[in-house]
């Protein structure tokens, strides 16, 4: 019988898969980072921005898919910090709105702003994003400022308001955090490193192919700097654990004992940390190596995953709050009703078909690498 844990654990994997997803389509963003620097001439710079195009709805659908699955399963959490951290989300929301309307306006007769206008846009949103994605998921080790009212769920208290931020930066409170740094910046490096990777894959041009190896060696040292130094911190610091009554209490190095004690979880975190090391590795030790997108991005789906799980399993607050201990979120204390969780249930067994659509979808589009002579001929391009 499926019972209301199952419910919740279920959908909690279900919001590290959309997660894991969303990370590894933040090459988009990586890519377009690489416009100006990599691309030495125009016709360089359309076949970025020509590669990334075709892919960018992709991420932004993921981005929306992602926190309206955590609305309708974790709805406390939503209203918590979406509405508490507004800032910090409505910037990345404009950043990928700004990426939106680059693509459609850069090329368009008679713009005020010019063509470079908005491919600045697309390097912000290549850099902004996937920072402040990943600050806002690493306040998840870290914690934030806020006070839930639970007398404003039970109906008995005095304000429907049920959440509140104690801080005056709604949200902004984790940039003065360095471990939160860590890991925006290894963020923002593994998006550089897949794009580098996908441009290896998706474009046929023997002029850029040296400079995308070289920027891969960079971004990937770079990436691995930042993230094995924000996993070294978070696997020593104290932790925020849940006894059985719900009770949050301090627990040193709570995330290494989940490692320890989920070995499920930890054989995901190993597999696809050694799987996004070798599409790293194989490309600059082969050449001509082309997929190693696929590796390095099965395996950042696998890491995020494993790191959601870490914090949502083994008895762990996955939104510890630094204002009010017991305010702290768990998949528990957070999550829709069961009637909510079992409806919606039934609606996450079409995912797979729409997996499906996406991998077709992406082979029709990738069927013949993209180069100069293609674009040349074409006229719907970016």
């Amino acid at each position: 019988m499926i019972t209301y844990e199952f419910l919740q654990a279920y959908w909690w994997c279900l919001i590290a898969l959309l997660g894991g997803l969303l990370v590894f389509l933040l090459f988009v963003q990586g890519a377009n980072s690489f416009i100006f620097s990599l691309a030495h001439n125009e016709a360089e710079r359309e076949l970025i921005v020509n590669s990334t195009g075709r892919k960018w709805e992709f991420t932004f659908t993921t981005l929306v898919t992602f926190g309206g699955a955590f609305f309708a399963s974790f709805p406390l959490f939503y209203s918590t910090s979406f509405g508490g951290a507004y800032w910090v989300w409505m910037l990345i929301l404009i950043s990928f709105v700004l990426q939106a309307v680059s693509y459609e306006y850069q090329k368009k007769p008679g713009n005020l702003l010019g063509r470079d206008t908005f491919r600045t846009f697309l390097i912000l949103n290549g850099v902004v994003g996937p920072l402040l994605l990943g600050m806002a998921v690493a306040t998840f080790f870290t914690g934030s400022p806020f006070v839930i009212e639970k007398g404003a769920m039970d109906g008995t208290g005095l304000t429907p308001v049920i959440s509140r931020w104690t801080g005056g930066w709604n949200g902004l409170e984790a940039v003065a955090n360095p471990v939160n740094w860590l890991l925006g910046l290894a963020v923002v490096f593994l998006s550089r490193t897949n794009g580098v990777l996908y441009l290896l894959n998706n474009l046929s041009d023997a002029a850029l192919r040296p400079r995308l190896q070289r920027a891969l060696k960079v971004n990937a040292g770079l990436f691995l700097l930042f993230f094995l130094a924000f996993v070294g911190i978070i696997l020593a610091a104290d932790g925020f654990a849940v006894d059985e009554s719900g009770v949050v209490y301090v627990e040193h190095a709570k995330i290494l004992h989940n490692l320890l004690n989920l070995p499920v979880v930890t054989a995901v975190f190993v597999v696809g940390v050694v799987l996004v090391l070798l599409g790293i590795a194989y490309p600059l030790l082969k050449g001509k190596w082309r997929t190693g997108i696929w590796f390095s991005g099965i395996g950042t789906v696998l890491t995020v995953m494993a790191l959601f799980m870490l914090l949502g399993f083994g008895g762990t607050s996955y939104y510890p709050s630094t204002a009010d201990l017991q305010s702290s979120l768990t998949i528990q204390n957070s999550c829709s009703s069961e009637f909510t969780l079992r409806t919606m249930a039934w609606v996450s067994l079409f995912i797979p078909f729409v997996i499906a659509y996406i991998v077709y979808c992406w082979y029709a589009i990738d069927k013949k690498r993209i180069d100069k002579a293609e674009l040349a001929e074409t006229e719907h391009k970016y």
